[in-house]
């Protein structure tokens, strides 16, 4: 069997990564070509990082984030109201292991939805699933699964991401479908997964918000019984950038 063959089968077993590696040793000159238990060792690493890029490609395009933001990007000082260890033990990816959430506020520009998509790319990085909505477009889906019949099928399906980003909570009355949904998914999620929520509003005004006094106590219980919270403070950052 000559080397192209060999390449062949493994990309047809979608071992592409061990035939890319194998392939760039076969142009190699005899005398550095590796021993066999050293080859056979470098293409199995070489799969193995194949799979984790492909598959942290694939978790970034699912999970829709609205910026591509990286957490070393994150301006830290005592103005903003965060610090660099902050995002450190947020970006490692302990709290999602946890079941933690994080609940970010502050003003317009003030970087809330850059820094839970830096946290939502580090989750990708990490191996977890990630979805972001914008609370919009999160009761638009909310509104139109409930009228195909497709609403229970999507709760399943975000149950199977281990962290859910919903972007400007409190930006635009919530509905009664919305406040349902909300609690369906929190429930679903206490103590297995995260969900990182921005919003305008402090923490203490979204009882409120929500308007039903029932359903608040029992959305606030799940979202703040374990919950890391960062109020940013500070000018915008949007006017920061255009100087």
């Amino acid at each position: 069997m000559n080397t192209d063959q060999t390449i062949e089968q493994l990309r047809t077993l979608r071992l592409a990564g061990m035939a890319r590696r194998y392939e760039a040793v076969s142009a190699l000159p005899v005398h550095e070509v590796q021993n066999v238990h050293e080859l056979l060792a470098s293409m199995v690493q070489a799969e193995v990082e194949y799979r984790d890029h492909t598959r942290t490609q694939k978790y970034l395009k699912a999970s829709r984030l609205r910026y591509n933001a990286l957490p070393e990007e994150i301006v830290c000082n005592p103005e903003r109201g965060i610090t660099r260890e902050q995002v450190l033990r947020l970006s490692d990816g302990a709290f999602i292991g946890r079941g933690d959430n994080v609940l970010i506020t502050g003003a317009t520009g003030s970087g809330k939805s850059f820094l839970a998509c830096a946290l939502g790319r580090s989750a990708c990085l990490l191996g977890y699933r990630t979805l972001y909505f914008s609370m919009n477009r999160f009761m638009d889906t909310v509104s139109q699964t409930r009228l195909d019949g497709t609403y229970l099928k999507w709760i399943k399906a975000i149950s199977n991401h281990r962290l859910l980003i919903l972007d400007d909570f409190g930006l635009k009355a919530i509905d009664a479908d919305a406040r349902l949904a909300l609690l369906d998914i929190l429930e679903d999620r206490y103590g297995n997964s995260s969900v990182i929520i921005t919003s305008q509003l402090p923490v203490e005004a979204w009882y409120n918000f929500i308007d039903e006094p029932t359903l608040a106590d029992a959305i606030m219980d799940r979202l703040t019984a374990s919950a890391h919270r960062l109020p940013l403070q500070g000018k915008s950052m949007r006017k920061k950038k255009n100087h």
